[in-house]
């Protein structure tokens, strides 16, 4: 990152590894804000899906064999960003309901087809009730607040977090104030320890 140092970011459409249908749709109105803070043009993300559509290219799985160059030839990135939606998930026990958010972001260059960058946001919402105490009536009421939570769980403020708190690991870009400042910032490793490789 800090050799490259890439100016603007093509953010692709999300890869889906979730059961959640739908989570892709949401997913995709949460990542360019955060990138765009950190100091990078973004591309609109709605017009370049679009474009995108219109060759005929609708999931970032098919573009997995394109050489990244053609984005900097096409749209004059520096670099492309990946996402896959790892977790997308409500696990709801009656009294008990957890909402889990997890994305895997990988960056690589149109230059030279590296990874530049790479890190997963998870985020845990615990959707229960609490304990509302009283026997059987006090469990009677914290099952209801939790189905009530679960029914209106919104996914969207969750990705977001999952969204900043992976991309808080990102190298400031050059439109921030802290560009090339942050060198010795040390992060917390989100990546599961089976999931994890040695650097």
């Amino acid at each position: 990152m800090y050799e490259e140092s890439p100016l603007s970011i093509l953010i692709l459409p999300p890869m889906n590894e979730s059961t959640a249908a739908d989570a892709k749709e949401y997913y995709s109105t949460t990542i360019q804000e955060p990138l765009a803070y950190t100091g990078y043009y973004t591309f609109p993300y709605p017009l370049t899906t679009e474009l995108l559509k219109m060759e005929g290219i609708y999931d970032s799985e098919l573009l997995t064999d394109i050489p990244l160059v053609k984005f900097k030839e096409y749209f004059g990135a520096d670099a492309v960003l990946f996402t896959t939606i790892k977790k997308w998930d409500l696990c709801y026990m009656v009294i008990a309901s957890n909402l889990t958010v997890s994305i895997d972001c990988v960056l690589k260059s149109t230059s030279t087809d590296q990874e530049l960058w790479k890190y997963n946001g998870t985020v845990v919402v615990d959707l229960s009730g609490g304990n509302s105490g009283g026997g059987i009536a006090g469990l009677i009421a914290s099952a209801i607040v939790t189905a009530v939570n679960t029914a209106i769980a919104d996914y969207v403020p969750y990705a977001r977090q999952a969204n900043y708190r992976a991309i808080s690991s990102l190298p400031y870009g050059k439109y921030h104030p802290q560009h090339n400042k942050d060198q010795n910032i040390e992060f917390i490793d989100q990546t599961p320890p089976e999931e994890s490789e040695t650097q």
